[in-house]
């Protein structure tokens, strides 16, 4: 087993780097187990106006790769103090009574700081590698994530469970200690990058890149995404709006999908290695069909106590075989001629799944108003059957035969 310290290069500013990176994980972890109890508790949104601010959400994931390449001569470390920045200052707005229009643009902003440190995070552990460790430094990276996804949420149940319990505070009044919160979180992880070991170079960025190998891909990743984005949108809503749980109790459920997926996700990959990225991409959106039909129609056929704890465990089924996805991702690889060719493609996976999302955001919030939730799902669960179906088309690899 090889030792942490053998993994990174000498004075390459690794140590800041993951201290940097914990302390943003933490940050992130505390706004998305917070942000949709604060939506529907504070401002009252519908499913059709958490729709709306879904798209705006999601637009600066759109423009991610046009973004990054006006700032190309940017070195990652300014780039990841930028967005860290951004998301602080999103955070700090928070603090200003406001309308639900101000509130979305506030979000936005978050939104902005957050996608353009997502990319680099993984551009800086591989420079801060030795030669031929590039792997195990982003693994140590998923790690560091995880655990921040943990922390974030169990910090967020921690302060509401004392705040409203013990101390007998609004949760409009914990929302903003815990902006406070954010806001320090997100300051010290900026001053942490300030080390005069940092390689301030700008590492190759990935660019929009269409190939007609990849088709099959860019498909699936359309079916994804709407998946994908109605059950990141609306999902944790449903058990908020009709389940009516508490802040404190969902950024626990947050907790528990998260700390699952430190051990989904290498559990996972095994058996993609075993069983191949074809059968994986087949049956987990298999899996997933029944998984968003129950989601959907659990409250029409149980009791409510019973649809409660099924929807509670179908919504931590889904962020667990969300991990599923690195299957396409192998499948890209088996096609792709180059590594460069390869992040390309999977750059430009990732701006059509944010194309198919901010589409898909308000409409599943206008099928919920107009046709109930469990249209929602179902529509859902075809995307996920759509899914399968293309995966069947792929050519079984050697392995698999």
């Amino acid at each position: 087993m090889v030792s942490v310290k053998n993994i990174f290069q000498p004075r390459s500013g690794a140590g800041a780097f993951f201290f940097s990176i914990l302390l943003w994980g933490i940050g992130i972890g505390c706004f998305a187990a917070a942000m949709n109890n604060f939506l529907s508790g504070v401002y009252h949104m519908d499913s059709i106006e958490r729709g709306w601010l879904e798209f705006f959400r999601e637009l600066p994931g759109l423009s991610l790769v046009f973004l990054l390449a006006l700032l190309h001569k940017v070195s990652d470390w300014k780039i990841m103090r930028l967005g860290t920045m951004i998301s602080m200052a999103g955070a700090a707005l928070l603090l200003i009574p406001a309308d639900k229009i101000a509130v979305v643009a506030f979000i936005m902003i978050w939104s902005l700081g957050e996608h353009l440190v997502m990319p680099i995070r993984q551009g800086i552990a591989m420079q801060v590698a030795k030669p031929g460790y590039a792997g195990q430094s982003l693994g140590f990276l998923t790690g560091v994530m995880n655990f921040g996804s943990v922390a974030g949420s169990l910090l967020v149940a921690a302060i509401f469970y004392a705040g409203t319990v013990w101390f007998n505070k609004s949760e409009a009044f914990l929302f903003n200690v815990l902006w406070g919160v954010i806001i320090v979180l997100m300051l010290a992880s900026t001053v942490s990058t300030f080390t005069k070991d940092a390689p301030m170079l700008p590492s190759k960025r990935p660019r929009l890149y269409f190939n007609r190998k990849f088709s099959k891909f860019y498909a699936l990743e359309l079916f994804y995404g709407a998946r994908k984005q109605i059950f990141l949108t609306f999902a944790p809503y449903v058990l908020i709006r009709e389940y009516h749980l508490s802040t404190a109790n969902m950024a626990f459920l947050l907790g528990v999908c998260a700390f699952l997926n430190i051990f989904a996700a290498p559990a996972i990959g095994r058996l993609t290695d075993k069983w191949g990225y074809r059968n994986t991409m087949i049956w987990d959106t298999v899996i997933l069909f029944f998984v968003c039909l129950l989601y959907g129609y659990a409250g029409d056929i149980f009791e409510y106590e019973i649809a409660f704890w099924l929807v509670s465990l179908n919504f931590v089924l889904d962020a667990v075989l969300s991990t599923t996805s690195l299957a396409t991702n192998i499948y890209v690889r088996s096609l792709a001629d180059s590594q460069d060719e390869l992040t390309s493609t999977l750059s430009t996976g990732i701006s059509i799944n944010h194309l198919i999302a901010i589409i898909s955001a308000p409409v599943g919030g206008w099928v919920w108003v107009k046709y109930g939730i469990g249209c929602l799902f179902a529509f859902s669960a075809l995307m996920a059957l759509g899914n399968t179906l293309f995966a069947m088309t792929i050519p079984k690899p050697a392995m698999e035969k």
